[in-house]
Order: structure tokens, then sequence, then C-alpha cells
């Protein structure tokens, strides 16, 4: 995909860089950051904290909710393989006792 420009306004400030990214996922990413800005999605400035200060807020609140949400993944993950082994230490035992039946 070609690289475009891609402009948003947040707080009352343009924002615009070259990107592939499809616009859905952009528009997306947008609004998710709104949402964690808890700027309403057709308003204007509603504070008087700096944008690049919000910005790096909810920058860091997404980063924390990615940070627990790997945890989860590695936590299910590790329990998944654990869940695996077990199944296939049973199978193995089954296909022994099939084998000795069978004798």
């Amino acid at each position: 995909m070609e690289e475009r420009l891609i402009s948003f306004t947040l707080y009352g400030q343009e924002f615009s860089f070259y990107s592939d990214v499809p616009d859905d996922e952009v528009q997306e990413a947008v609004s998710i950051l709104r949402q964690e800005l808890g700027e309403p999605e057709e308003c204007g400035p509603t504070t008087t904290v700096p944008s690049s200060t919000l910005l790096v807020l909810a920058c860091l609140r997404i980063a924390a909710r990615h940070v627990n949400l790997q945890r989860e993944f590695d936590k299910f993950h590790d329990e998944r393989k654990k869940y695996k082994g077990r199944n296939e230490l049973i199978s193995g035992l089954i296909k022994r006792v099939a084998t000795a039946l069978d004798k």
C-alpha cells in the first residue's frame, strides 16, 4: 500500500504524518486516543492541560493496558502449554495400555 498524508485534530491541534495504514485503522486508533483523552469526538479543546502532556498520559494508559493484556496472554499461553502437555501424556498412556491389551 502506498503512503499518504494522514491528518486529524485533537484538542484543537492538527496532527499530520505519512502512513500506509488503512484509513479505517487510523480512524479506530484516533477514536481510541480520543476516548483515552476524554475528548468528545466532535468537540474542540476542553482543558487547559497542554496537548502534549495529554498525549503522553494517553499513551501511558494505552501502554499500561497493553502490558496487562500481554501478561494475561502469557499466563493463558503457559496454562495452555501445561494442559496440552497433560493431554499428550494421557494420550501416550492410553496408547500404551491399548497396545498392552492387544497383545
